[in-house]
């Protein structure tokens, strides 16, 4: 602990700032809320959500955006922000991972096991507009 103070306290000294390369690399970044859950998304970012109408390659407006950031803006919404909306393309349709269901009761030789795959798109994030 006290090391980490000295050197802080150094790089001060030769006008160093950690508040200076966090400003430099703050991106636009917004929560979007779609398929009953919320994501933060950024320019560029891939994001795996819940099944979307189309085929690979279509572009996707989505309109429910809860907040946006970045750059010491910050737009809140109540609950939507006003005027904003994400737009991605659609890079992949698949499944998630299998979820396995099992079911037993003890003593009774009873026992069922099921597996499940959730449909998911993936989308890549191309503009955030607010």
């Amino acid at each position: 602990m006290l090391l980490a103070a000295l050197r802080r306290y150094i790089l001060t000294l030769t006008g160093f700032s950690f508040r200076k390369i966090v400003s430099r690399n703050l991106m636009k970044y917004a929560v979007i809320r779609t398929g009953g859950k919320q994501y933060r998304v950024s320019e560029g970012q891939l994001v795996k959500i819940e099944k979307l109408a189309g085929q690979v390659g279509d572009t996707v407006t989505l309109g429910d955006v809860l907040f946006v950031g970045g750059n010491g803006e910050v737009k809140i919404g109540a609950p939507l922000v006003a005027d904003a909306k994400v737009t991605g393309e659609i890079v992949g349709q698949g499944k998630a991972k299998k979820v396995l269901v099992f079911k037993k009761k003890r003593r009774k030789s009873y026992s069922r096991q099921r597996g499940h795959r959730q449909h998911q798109t993936t989308l890549k994030i191309t503009a955030i507009e607010a």
